[in-house]
């Protein structure tokens, strides 16, 4: 019975649309040798915004930037770095394990007034590193940046807005030592992200079947532990970037922050974009 009113409703739909189209043709045609009204397509432009630029090497030229961190970004890159996530102007990202806040600053740079950069540490990092955001606090740019004191297996608070981008950089090997429930963790990012978000992971890397043994003696991890922890969670591995990469490493020597200045920069790195679907 009802396929059969659903059929009788279109076949009555369809003779007034054929009525209305006659009436239409008869009422509104046009004189002899008159042009023809312009239709909607015809008069209507449609505006489509351009997308997002790419991050430009600019941000590394403001004047207000201190001098440690420009001594650190021939090592770190960041502009491939922020490319290869696809941070644009206006993004909501986050890094967890934000430290000092090299990394979250130039986010905040990236993103501009319309984005927002959350900065997530341990409760008990703030001893090693309030001088250093005490300072950072003195630019304008940290307006932009949230910093978020919570443990890594439940990291963001609660009414954290959807994330476009999340990072872990050259700290998922302390997420190892500092005993952090990862599967939780990457659970809570996956959760955080938007659909089709993604979550970008560098690091130091380990020698081949070195796992995490390494992690606190050379400040190191296996690749392959990151890609089986992350896509266990969910996400799938969308790309994997050179830019970091020093093949010339012999992996042996420890990758920390203590490391002397002219290895700063110089350890092999991974860099993994991940994707939620």
């Amino acid at each position: 019975m009802e396929r059969q009113r659903v059929s009788s409703l279109g076949s009555f739909g369809l003779a007034l649309a054929l009525s209305a189209c006659g009436a239409s043709s008869t009422l509104g045609s046009a004189p002899p040798g008159a042009s023809s009204p312009p239709t909607v397509a015809q008069s209507s432009a449609v505006t489509v915004a351009p997308p997002p630029a790419p991050i430009s090497a600019s941000i590394l030229a403001d004047a207000d930037r201190s001098a440690e961190d420009r001594q650190l970004d021939a090592g770190r890159k960041p502009v491939e770095l922020f490319n290869f996530a696809g941070v644009r102007a206006g993004s909501v990202v986050a890094e967890l394990g934000a430290w000092k806040g090299y990394t979250a600053e130039l986010l905040a740079r990236a993103v501009g007034p319309e984005g927002k950069v959350y900065a997530v540490d341990f409760p008990d990092f703030d001893k090693y590193t309030k001088d250093a955001w005490a300072e950072r606090a003195m630019r304008a740019v940290s307006s932009r940046i949230v910093r978020v004191s919570r443990d890594f297996d439940d990291p963001f608070p609660p009414g954290t807005p959807p994330l476009d981008v999340a990072f872990v950089t050259l700290f998922y090997h302390d997420t190892v030592n500092q005993k952090v429930d990862r599967a939780k963790m990457n659970a809570a990012i996956f959760k955080a992200l938007k659909p089709g978000g993604v979550f970008v992971v560098v690091d130091h890397s380990a020698k081949k079947g070195d796992g995490t043994s390494v992690t606190r003696s050379l400040h190191r991890i296996e690749q392959s532990v990151v890609v089986d922890e992350v896509t266990n969670a969910g996400f799938r591995l969308d790309a994997e970037s050179d830019f970091l990469r020093h093949p010339e490493d012999p992996r042996d020597w420890s990758a920390s922050d203590h490391a002397p200045m002219e290895k700063r920069g110089t350890s092999d790195r991974f860099a993994l974009r991940f994707k939620k679907p």
